[in-house]
């Protein structure tokens, strides 16, 4: 029902850091004739990316923009009206997302967005679940650093698993890089709203199937020495074990009892000893609206690590898995998580849903995995993510 829609792609928030970064990947690597299209709330400032734009591929001088803003419903539809997908940067979500997720839902277009944020995403099952399944729509929160390596790379992981018995699957995360206004802003928010995403994530459960006759758990592991890695594991309480959870849910491969745990990999114990220290002491600050206010101030709306220092960042997910009397040592790897990547793994997953055919059939709010699957893991490799096996033995002890 979407084949006669004015775009393929529209990017809601190109004016924004990752938004920019975004439009330039696209710019560089959409097909040709892809009908694409930038949505924001100033004129100028759109006008001014398209400029940006136009010096990489001159014919996106004539690159379409379409004004809209969150707080106006109308115009908010008229883009998603407009479009098969539409892809956000529009953060903090949990603050200016829910208008556009609505949009998409009630009109039947595909969405996509790179939140980690997990009040958020639960909040959107609730409320738009249901009408998106109606419509035919895919919501597919988390599709950047948060949480397409996680997500994909268990999935590229448990395909080497036989699939007739239990599976378990740890993932341990290291990365160097820096962090944009937007990034910081959204984690502050979220420290901030600890209470509000306890009671979002418990009326999901009320609400969400589970999967019939099997058991499916993401489960948080403990601080300790991992002698396969040579590191220290200090266990990670991000949006991404949630949703390998949920794609494990949705697809047979994962076996009748699945279980994951998801890790940091740090190489000294001083490290998680400061972290910890500093990770309290900031969660104390935001709970305060002063304190909170100040912080927020640091860094303004579209600043970002320079071209330079982001082509210094890098990250590495190693993943350690167990099923059927097999075991296997899997790693997914790229350049800068937060920006680079991110952007590619946004455009990437836009281009999928917009132009790929042998999806799997979805809809309303599933994870990349259950929407995109072997489409999106091929697209990412093509596009310069490693997906390797760095091991695998029959007849190993789980």
């Amino acid at each position: 029902m979407r084949e006669d829609r004015a775009y393929d792609v529209v990017l809601f928030g190109a004016t924004g850091f990752t938004g920019g970064l975004t439009a330039q990947y696209l710019a560089r690597h959409a097909p040709p004739g892809l009908r694409w299209a930038l949505a924001g709330r100033n004129p100028a400032k759109l006008s001014a990316v398209r400029e940006r734009l136009a010096g990489i591929a001159p014919a996106l001088a004539e690159l379409p923009l379409l004004t809209a803003d969150v707080t106006d419903p109308e115009s908010l539809r008229l883009v998603a009206e407009s479009a098969r997908v539409v892809a956000s940067t529009v953060g903090p979500y949990v603050r200016h997302g829910e208008p556009l997720v609505a949009a998409c839902a009630r009109a039947g277009t595909d969405y996509v967005d790179i939140t980690g944020e997990s009040e958020f995403v639960d909040t959107m099952y609730v409320r738009h679940h249901a009408e998106a399944v109606r419509t035919g729509a895919r919501l597919v929160h988390a599709c950047g650093f948060d949480s397409i390596p996680h997500d994909l790379g268990v999935w590229y992981t448990v395909k080497q698993l036989p699939s007739d018995g239990p599976i378990t699957v740890d993932g341990f995360v290291r990365a160097g890089g820096r962090f944009s206004a937007g990034t910081y802003h959204s984690a502050l928010t979220a420290f901030s709203r600890t209470g509000e995403a306890s009671r979002a994530a418990k009326a999901r459960r009320a609400v969400e199937p589970r999967p019939q006759g099997r058991r499916v758990r993401a489960v948080p592991g403990k601080v300790g020495r991992s002698a396969e890695l040579g590191m220290w594991a200090v266990p990670l309480p991000t949006i991404d074990p949630q949703v390998v959870r949920r794609s494990a849910a949705a697809r047979p491969e994962y076996g009748p009892d699945f279980r994951y745990r998801h890790f940091a990999a740090v190489r000294r114990l001083p490290t998680i000893v400061l972290g910890a220290v500093a990770l309290g002491g900031l969660l104390g600050l935001v709970k305060a609206p002063p304190t909170r206010r100040w912080l927020l101030g640091r860094l303004a709306s579209g600043q970002g690590p320079s071209a330079a220092q982001r082509a210094r960042s890098w990250f590495r997910v190693r993943f350690l898995a167990c099923g059927g009397g097999r075991r296997v040592v899997t790693e997914v790897a790229g350049g800068d998580p937060g920006y680079d990547e991110t952007a590619k793994m946004l455009g990437e997953s836009a281009l999928c849903l917009a132009l790929d055919d042998d999806l799997p059939l979805a809809s309303g709010q599933v994870t990349p995995v259950t929407a995109m699957g072997d489409a999106l893991l091929r697209r990412l490799t093509a596009a310069g993510l490693t997906f390797r096996t760095l091991e695998l033995q029959g007849g190993a002890p789980c």
